[in-house]
């Protein structure tokens, strides 16, 4: 397998537990209220059209719809996928989930008026080249906006969570921001690509969430971030 689909292969391998963390009852309806928050506050008023890269089981793809938004969910692993089809399946007005690269969405110039993603900064190779094409799909005045955290400032070797069988070094050497030691570094590649207005907001709502029921396995508790800039 090449590094992307050594990618693909543990998150489709960790799709189902992803997923029902994800969709915990406990904390689902919180989450849903603190991330409609968090996207309203990131993107101009509904009706855009939004593509959400590496959409994962389409949790924000989802959040997105429900604010009134028309979303195209793209990721490339299957597993994720079929996890994100059966959620955007159930409702009325669901996102559009589809097969796609996030470094280079196979799109028309300007066919969008936002790219988002969550939790997929750290893990994308060639970040850089992902954010200027997702710039070129953007109409004029367009906005990006991820989410992310430094997860793994030590080192995806001495990292919490089992990645030795697919993040292997010849897959870390071509993430450059796997082991990002600051949030600056995820705001540097907004900027070098140009954007203008690139601001980063703590989502300490998310944080406190987390205190208040706890983190994933494998994880510590940590301050996200929302990364945002326009074209």
């Amino acid at each position: 397998m090449n590094v992307q689909e050594r990618i693909n292969a543990y998150w489709t391998g960790r799709a189902p537990d992803y997923d029902a963390y994800q969709q915990r009852p406990d904390r689902f309806a919180d989450d849903q209220a603190a991330w409609s928050r968090v996207w309203s506050a990131a993107l101009p008023v509904a009706p855009l059209d939004v593509l959400d890269v590496g959409t994962g089981t389409g949790q924000v793809a989802m959040v997105l719809a429900g604010l009134g938004h028309r979303v195209t969910g793209i990721d490339l692993s299957e597993g994720m996928l079929a996890e994100a089809r059966r959620h955007a399946a159930a409702v009325a007005d669901g996102p559009v989930i589809a097969s796609g690269d996030a470094v280079a969405p196979d799109f028309p110039a300007a066919s969008f008026d936002a790219v988002t993603s969550r939790y997929l900064m750290w893990t994308l190779r060639e970040p850089r080249t992902a954010v200027a094409n997702w710039a070129r799909l953007l109409r004029p005045g367009g906005t990006i906006a991820v989410v992310d955290s430094t997860w793994f400032p030590g080192g995806l070797d001495n990292a919490s969570e089992n990645f030795t069988t697919h993040y292997d070094r010849q897959v870390q050497a071509v993430l450059p921001l796997a082991a990002a030691t600051s949030i600056d570094q995820t705001v540097a590649v907004l900027e070098e690509v140009g954007l203008a207005k690139v601001t980063v907001t703590p989502l300490t709502e998310i944080y406190e969430l987390d205190r208040r029921y706890g983190v994933a396995p494998n994880h510590e508790h940590q301050m996200q971030y929302l990364v945002t800039g326009t074209v």
